[in-house]
């Protein structure tokens, strides 16, 4: 009882911590995502070739070091010099991270479509921008969510990386607690935290699945 009340406190403060930088990566990485996939498939080369070089920064290096690089490194680059605070070099990481996995994904949803499809909306008199919202879009999430969905659990997990800048989250209560009292058992208990979290998101998760199912069949 006693890790467990010394842990309450600081799990509290880190759970906010933790669901905070979960939120706002998924809230802007997702709908940035797109864009992005867009320019990877560009007809113009430069921003084709621009945005694969940044996918590849991204999914080439690991997300702790971009963390240090953003909070570190930018302020050492003369020509940025950009210092940011330790809670939003986290958010500015995480969104560059997850954008780059999530426009990947997004990319081969769109490139595996049927060109046929494209071929019938313009045949319908239908203009590209409404071809590719209405009819191709809904169909790429449909064969991409579970995809994206992996990487919204990944998400989870992630987040436990901050603190290599020294914030607190779930984890590193547990690694105040366990410090504290020479003891494993806060780490088994923000285990099953975790467990239970994401087992709550994938419920949520395959309710999410069944829908976009249902909606894109003909």
């Amino acid at each position: 009882m006693d890790i467990i009340s010394r842990m309450v406190p600081l799990v509290l403060e880190g759970g906010k911590t933790t669901l905070g930088v979960f939120a706002f990566t998924l809230l802007f990485s997702l709908p940035l995502a797109l864009p992005v996939a867009l320019c990877r498939i560009s007809k113009i080369g430069a921003v084709r070739k621009i945005t694969a070089a940044y996918i590849y920064v991204m999914r080439g290096t690991p997300l702790l070091l971009q963390l240090m690089f953003v909070f570190f490194g930018l302020p050492l680059i003369p020509v940025v010099g950009l210092t940011l605070g330790r809670y939003t070099s986290i958010l500015v990481a995480f969104v560059l991270n997850y954008t780059a996995y999530y426009s990947e994904i997004l990319r081969g949803g769109i490139q595996s479509m049927d060109p046929g499809q494209w071929e019938a909306g313009k045949m319908l008199g239908l203009s590209k921008s409404y071809t590719f919202l209405k009819i191709i879009l809904p169909q790429v999430l449909k064969r991409t969510w579970p995809a994206i969905a992996n990487e919204i659990i990944t998400l989870v997990k992630d987040t436990s990386l901050v603190y290599v800048l020294g914030v607190m989250d779930i984890l590193k209560a547990a690694k105040s607690v366990s410090n504290a009292t020479s003891s494993i058992l806060p780490y088994v208990y923000i285990g099953v935290i975790y467990l239970v979290a994401i087992g709550i998101l994938t419920v949520i998760l395959e309710r999410i699945e069944g829908k976009l199912q249902h909606e894109t069949e003909y």
